[in-house]
């Protein structure tokens, strides 16, 4: 495989630690700051050593940061939202967990961490549209008026 490939490998790689990292996050600005960081500095370190594997340099570095940051990115508006809507903590945490396990499976398939970055990059304006408010359910028709 050549250098492209390992770069793709970064990219979905850093995207898959980053969407661990931003399920993790909570629903507060300064853990959803500090998950994008982290993420992207694990993205880094990702490309650090897979640019020290195989070949590919800077342009493995680069990826894993920008798939760390797109992951985190998504994932905590993802999070933001279940959390705002009544989600609980612990089920969003397994479910976004086991959503980063396919992410990392799917990056060693050639050209797909390039797609999965994109993609998460691509859902992040689509995930900050309007957030409807918490659903009342039944408790709307129990109202006595």
């Amino acid at each position: 495989m050549g250098s492209w490939y390992w770069i793709g490998v970064s990219a979905g790689l850093g995207a898959a630690v980053g969407v661990l990292f931003g399920g993790v996050a909570g629903n507060g600005r300064g853990g959803r700051i500090a998950a994008i960081l982290l993420a992207g500095a694990v993205g880094a370190g990702i490309g650090f050593e897979i640019a020290n594997w195989q070949s590919g340099g800077w342009g493995d570095r680069a990826a894993g940061i920008a798939g760390g940051v797109a992951g985190a990115l998504c994932a905590t508006q993802t999070v933001g939202g279940a959390l705002t809507r009544g989600g609980t903590r612990v089920a969003t945490g397994v479910l976004v967990a086991c959503g980063a396990i396919v992410v990392a499976a799917l990056a060693w398939i050639p050209a797909a961490g390039y797609l999965i970055a994109l993609v998460l990059l691509a859902l992040v304006p689509l995930l900050s549209r309007g957030r409807p408010e918490r659903y009342a359910g039944l408790r709307t028709l129990a109202r006595d008026e």
